[in-house]
């Protein structure tokens, strides 16, 4: 003789199951049939996070300063080398910090990608456009 009365050591929550069932069944469902104003949230909710990311500068998105970036040999003359140190200086005493040498040297480039006719005119003084007739 136990003492326990008949069911005393049933689960007393197995009528939920059934109702469980049924719930996740139901949202089963609902996530197989896609609605669409979940679409519309979902497409609204990644246009926020876009905008929200452009709106926080790349220095502070990123995790290093090779983050989104791809390795590009860089071979500078002597006084280019000088004139980027000096560049790099100026602008850290503007900033009052640190400006890294990878985020200058795509700073400069892309500075550079809009100015193509200043670019031009260096090119031509290391000889580009000449023609030697025979």
């Amino acid at each position: 003789m136990t003492g326990m009365k008949e069911g005393a050591g049933e689960n007393p929550f197995s009528d939920d199951t059934d109702e469980l069932d049924e719930t996740e069944s139901s949202t089963e469902r609902n996530q197989q049939t896609p609605d669409k104003t979940e679409d519309q949230s979902d497409v609204t909710e990644h246009m926020k996070q876009e905008r929200q990311k452009m709106r926080i500068p790349y220095k502070f998105r990123r995790d290093s300063v090779q983050d989104g970036r791809n390795r590009v040999p860089l071979f500078l003359q002597e006084e280019t080398k000088g004139n980027e140190r000096d560049a790099q200086r100026e602008l850290e005493d503007r900033f009052d910090g640190d400006v890294s040498l990878t985020d200058l040297r795509e700073a400069i480039a892309l500075v550079g990608l809009n100015h193509l006719n200043e670019v031009e005119a260096q090119l031509e003084e290391w000889g580009y456009g000449m023609k030697f007739e025979e």
